[in-house]
């Protein structure tokens, strides 16, 4: 057994290869993760030492059965040799045949207990040291364990007196004197091949796993991130198609895919207001002359007797007055910035009044129904307040002109602007009885450049508003849409 277990440890004892690491880096700043510190290496570190220890839980009891079962056979056959020395004539042998019977046995004295009588059968040799007693008729699971260590990393001169129940002859037990080297041996190369039994198991099994995470795991990450640095080097290159995996990896790569196209959106979207910004700011100066030369057209008018040119005078100054000020203010707006809004005391109802007039429904065929409580207020920067209304109020004229039934007369288009005070906030609704949002707009109505509107509509309206209504410490949301009509809702503070 030793010389078998020799065999084996010599040819399982060989040298490993070292795992060659990645040289291809796909971004030279960036060095690719060396193989000890990977997430392979680290898996198949873990396996081996989990199969390791699952080996130990199974080589110890292994040990304990091999021990029992060694010492069972020296009784066994000692108990046959009593029996053959008790067929002899007054139970008398000759020191040949005892020398002979106990090397058949592996035992060096054989004793037989029955109703408190011992008798010797087998002379026990002198020894050096005192046996030890293994008793295995009552023996608990702790001293199992323990008895095959002891028997490994004890004594060489260590003997051992084994008791058992017989099991061909009658009487109390069966006691044998038996040295402990040679179960020292045998019990040492079945740790041996055990062992190395335990490493094979775990060595193939960490490879195993190994090849299976490269191909199931690791391969694919590595695609993910090539994807992730190649997206970092240049957005607007083509996006890698996920594959069709329906584990968490697929779903990672299909993340990634959406999140990547999300932010090359955002992207284009940043890149035309910029655009926007520097166009405006190409066209801000000369824009503020013509305003000007309109003003000072204006301030001419004021002096004509006409009682229709008296009556418009007042809100073409203010159109003016509203123009100009924007134009002062369009450059902070190219660099997504707004002026601080100043904040006052705004009456509800002439504000509603005056950004209907420049919403163009004064002169349209849509019905404005007011519900206004009397006197009703909220604290507001004017101007700012009349852009937002002003922009509610175009989007919903645009939606009601286009409507069939507004062209076919049978559902007459209706506007309706209703606020009340809610504690220290003010709601203020619109409600149209339009077509609605279309579905592939209503979930990004308020980002830049998204519309509705035909071709008449920039993107912008709704998203300036929302901003204007945050800088006064309100909110626009959009409350609900369909075939039946759109609701805005603003809230500012009263």
């Amino acid at each position: 057994m030793t010389a078998t277990a020799d065999r084996v440890y010599r040819w399982a004892v060989k040298p490993l290869t070292a795992l060659k690491a990645r040289a291809d880096a796909p971004v030279a700043a960036r060095p690719e993760p060396r193989v000890i510190s990977g997430l392979a290496f680290r898996l198949l570190l873990l396996t081996v030492i989990f199969t390791f220890a699952v080996g130990a839980l199974i080589i110890v009891p292994n040990a304990a059965s091999f021990h029992e079962r060694w010492l069972r056979d020296r009784l066994q056959a000692a108990e046959l040799a009593s029996t053959a020395v008790e067929a002899l004539p007054y139970s008398m042998v000759d020191d040949e045949v005892a020398e002979q019977l106990m090397t058949i046995g592996g035992v060096q004295a054989v004793v037989v207990g029955d109703q408190g009588v011992r008798r010797l059968l087998l002379q026990a040799p002198n020894l050096p040291r005192t046996p030890d007693v293994i008793d295995l008729r009552g023996r608990g699971t702790w001293a199992r364990v323990v008895e095959p260590w002891r028997t490994l990393f004890g004594h060489p001169d260590r003997s051992i007196r084994v008791q058992a129940r017989p099991r061909y002859r009658s009487g109390d037990y069966v006691e044998i004197l038996a040295p402990a080297e040679p179960l020292k041996q045998e019990l040492r190369a079945t740790l041996v091949n055990s062992l190395i039994t335990a490493v094979l198991v775990a060595g193939l099994a960490g490879l195993m796993l190994y090849a299976a995470l490269a191909v199931l795991v690791l391969r694919p990450l590595n695609r993910v991130t090539r994807s992730i640095e190649r997206f970092a080097g240049d957005p607007e290159s083509d996006p890698e198609t996920p594959s069709n995996r329906r584990d968490e990896i697929g779903q990672v790569e299909r993340e990634l895919a959406r999140m990547q196209g999300e932010v090359r959106l955002a992207l284009r979207s940043r890149a035309r207001l910029a655009a926007l910004g520097e166009a405006v700011a190409k066209i801000n100066h000369d824009l503020r002359n013509m305003l000007s030369a309109a003003q000072i057209a204006s301030d001419r008018m004021a002096d004509s007797a006409d009682p229709a040119v008296a009556r418009a005078l007042p809100r073409l100054e203010r159109a003016l007055g509203r123009a100009t000020a924007l134009t002062r203010n369009v450059l902070d707006y190219g660099k997504t910035e707004e002026p601080e809004p100043q904040l006052r005391r705004v009456p509800l109802g002439p504000a509603v009044t005056a950004a209907a007039q420049d919403a163009g429904l004064e002169h349209s065929d849509i019905k404005l129904v007011r519900a206004l409580p009397a006197r009703l207020a909220v604290t507001a920067d004017p101007d700012q307040l009349h852009r937002i209304l002003v922009n509610l109020m175009r989007n919903a004229r645009q939606a009601l002109s286009d409507t069939p039934e507004a062209v076919s007369g049978t559902r007459p288009p209706r506007l309706k602007v209703a606020a009340e005070a809610r504690g220290t906030r003010v709601h203020i609704r619109l409600e149209d009885n339009g077509p609605g949002i279309p579905p592939r707009v209503e979930e990004r109505l308020f980002q830049a450049f998204v519309t509705g509107a035909g071709r008449e509509g920039s993107g912008l309206g709704l998203t300036i508003s929302r901003e204007l209504a945050e800088a006064q410490g309100g909110t626009l949301r959009l409350v609900s849409t369909g075939p039946q009509g759109t609701v805005f809702e603003l809230v500012l503070n009263a």
